[in-house]
C-alpha cells in the first residue's frame, strides 16, 4: 500500500512532529493484560489539544452538507490530514443519525505501513485519542478465533493512521456510547477481501455501521485527479466488485502523470462491495468530493490526493437485479458435483445419479452454466450451455465432462490431472438481446454474438481478467470465438447475460 507521503511532508513542514509510539498496559476485569493503542498521529494529522480538535471538528460539521434522508449502512471516508480531507470526512459522518445507538461499528482500512497476509483486528485493548477512550468491541476477539483470514497481530496497527484519524469524528458526532472493531486488510489479495467479506456479511444491517477508510487518487495533477476520482466513484456506485477492479486497472493504465494509485484503500472498498453486490436493496450515494489541491492554505495542484464521501443506503425500492441467488452451501455442492463427476467419468465412464430429494430447489431449477477448468492458473478447458432443458446440477455434470474432454483447444484431461484441476462454475441468467452495445457493462455482462450459423461467447469475468475495453471485448469475441471477423459483431445479433461466478479456492477447507 502507498503511504500518504505528500500529506506527511506538508504536515511536517508545518513544524509538527510525530509523538513516540507507546502502549499503556492495564489489567482488565478478567485479569488479562490490556494494551491500549495510544494516539500516534495527534499533533500531525489532527490537533493533539482537545479544545483545538473539538473546534476544528465543529467547523467541519457546520460546513458539511446534509444530503441523505435515511441512515447509511456504510460510509466511505478519507483518512488524510484534517486540513486536507477533514471537511469531506465530516460530510460522510454527518449523514449518520447522531442519536442512533449502534451495536457494532466496523472500521476497515488497508495497510499503508507493512505487508502481511490476511486481515488484522486490534483486540488487545482500546484506542485512545485526545477526546478520550474508544472501546474495542469484544466481537473483535471472537472474529479472530473463528475466521482464519483474521488475526490479532498488533504490529500493523502501531504506525497505521487510517483507523486512528476516523475516531475523533465518531467521538464528536455520536451522542451514544459505541464500540469499534478495527480491521486492517493486508497485502493485495482479492481472495483476502472475499474471505473477510464472508466473515462480516452477517453484520451488514441496520444495527451496525461500516466505516471504510480510504483516499482516492494519489499524486496526479489537479484536473487528472478529478477525472480519475469520479471514474472510481462511479465504479463504487455500480455496486459491482468486478467493475470496480476493472475500472481501477484501466484508470491506472491511462497514463496520468504521477498517478501512483487510483485508490489507496481499494482492498477495504472491495471488501464492502463483496458484501453488498448481491443485495438488490443497496444503493451507493455520492455526498462530497474534494482533493488536497482544494486546501486554501496548503493545497498544491501539481500533486494532489483525492477524497470522496460516499454512503451505502438501503433502498425502499429494490434495484433491478437477477432474482436467482445461490447460497454458499449450494455453490459448494455444485463444485463437489463437478469434481466428482469428472473423477468418476475419467475412471469408468459413469456419471453418478444423485438423489434429487436431497437437492435444493435452486439446484433443480433450469439454468445455464459454464464449467471452467484451470491447472496451475492456466486455462485447461471451458464449455457451457445457455438454454438447457435440464436441472442446473445436471447441466454442471454435463459441462464438467465436456470441459474436461471436449474442448477442442486442449487435449482431453487424464485421470492423473484431476487432483491438479482448479474448478470454476458460472451459473447464467437468461439471454437478453440488446439494441445498443452501450447496454453492455464490462465486468457485469457476458456477451453472446450470433451471425448466420456461427456464434461465440465471453463470460463476464473475461473483460475483468484481460482489461479489454468494450470494442476489444466485442472484437475478440467475434474474431476468436464466433469466427466472423473482428468487425463481425457490428451486423450480428448480440445478447447479454449475467453470471454467478464461484470457484473452489473460495471455499478451502469446506469441500471435503
Amino acid at each position: 500500500m502507498i503511504m500518504c507521503k505528500k500529506i506527511l511532508r506538508l504536515i511536517i513542514a508545518m513544524g509538527l512532529v510525530f509523538p513516540i509510539i507507546s502502549c499503556k498496559s492495564q489489567v482488565s476485569e478478567k485479569g488479562q493484560t490490556k494494551i491500549d493503542r495510544q494516539p500516534v498521529f495527534a499533533g500531525s494529522f489532527y490537533p493533539s489539544d482537545k479544545s483545538d480538535l473539538v473546534k476544528m471538528l465543529e467547523g467541519f460539521f457546520n460546513e458539511a452538507p446534509s444530503v441523505l434522508s435515511q441512515q447509511p449502512l456504510a460510509v466511505i471516508v478519507p483518512h488524510a490530514g484534517y486540513v486536507f480531507s477533514g471537511g469531506v470526512a465530516a460530510a460522510s459522518y454527518k449523514q449518520i443519525d447522531r442519536n442512533k445507538k449502534f451495536k457494532h461499528i466496523f472500521i476497515i482500512s488497508s495497510s499503508h505501513t507493512m505487508y502481511f497476509e490476511g486481515a488484522s483486528v486490534y483486540s488487545q485493548g482500546d484506542f485512545i485519542t485526545p477526546l478520550g477512550k474508544v472501546e474495542v468491541d469484544t466481537l473483535a476477539q471472537w472474529l479472530d478465533k473463528n475466521y482464519s483470514v483474521i488475526n490479532s497481530n498488533t504490529q500493523p496497527h502501531q504506525k497505521e493512521h487510517s483507523i486512528e484519524v476516523q475516531l475523533p469524528f465518531l467521538q464528536y458526532w455520536l451522542k451514544n456510547p459505541f464500540t469499534i472493531i478495527p480491521i486492517i486488510v493486508g497485502g493485495e489479495s482479492q481472495s483476502t477481501c472475499m474471505s473477510l467479506s464472508t466473515a462480516l456479511k452477517q453484520y451488514f444491517n441496520e444495527d451496525n455501521l461500516f466505516v471504510i477508510s480510504t483516499d482516492f487518487s494519489h499524486y496526479p495533477l489537479y484536473e487528472d485527479a478529478i477525472q480519475s476520482d469520479n471514474t472510481m466513484a462511479e465504479a463504487v456506485l455500480s455496486n459491482s466488485s468486478q467493475k470496480f477492479m476493472l475500472t481501477k486497472l484501466k484508470d491506472e493504465s491511462k497514463g496520468y502523470s504521477n498517478l501512483v494509485t487510483a485508490m489507496c484503500g481499494w482492498t477495504s472498498t472491495l471488501t464492502l462491495l463483496n458484501i453488498t453486490q448481491d443485495r438488490n436493496d443497496i444503493a451507493y450515494k455520492k455526498i462530497l468530493y474534494k482533493n488536497s489541491g482544494d486546501s486554501p492554505e496548503y493545497g498544491d495542484k501539481n500533486r494532489v490526493v483525492g477524497y470522496y464521501a460516499i454512503c451505502a443506503i438501503k433502498t425502499e425500492k429494490k434495484v433491478e437485479k437477477s432474482q436467482f441467488v445461490l447460497t454458499e452451501e449450494e455453490k459448494i455442492e455444485l463444485l463437489k458435483i463437478a469434481r466428482k463427476t469428472i473423477s468418476d467419468y475419467l475412471k469408468d465412464g459413469n456419471i453418478e445419479r444423485l438423489d434429487e430429494s436431497k437437492l435444493s430447489s435452486n439446484l433443480l431449477a433450469k439454468a445455464g452454466a459454464f464449467v471452467t477448468l484451470k491447472e496451475a492458473g492456466q486455462l485447461r478447458g471451458c464449455i457451457g450451455s445457455f438454454n438447457p432443458d435440464q436441472s442446473l446440477y445436471k447441466v454442471v455434470q454435463s459441462m464438467a465432462i465436456a470441459s474436461a474432454t471436449e474442448d477442442y483447444r486442449f487435449t482431453p484431461v487424464v485421470k492423473s490431472e484431476v487432483s491438479k484441476l482448479e474448478i470454476e462454475i458460472s451459473v447464467l441468467t437468461p439471454l437478453k438481446k440488446i439494441n445498443s452495445i452501450n447496454e453492455i457493462v464490462l465486468g457485469k455482462h457476458g456477451i453472446y454474438i450470433k451471425k448466420g450459423g456461427r456464434s461465440g461467447t465471453f463470460l463476464p469475468q473475461v473483460a475483468t481478467g484481460t482489461g479489454w475495453n468494450l470494442e476489444e471485448f466485442l472484437g475478440h469475441c467475434a474474431q476468436d470465438k464466433a469466427f466472423i471477423g473482428w468487425d463481425g459483431w457490428k451486423d450480428a445479433d448480440i445478447y447479454t447475460y449475467e453470471a454467478i461466478v464461484f470457484e473452489e479456492k473460495e471455499f478451502k477447507g469446506r469441500l471435503e
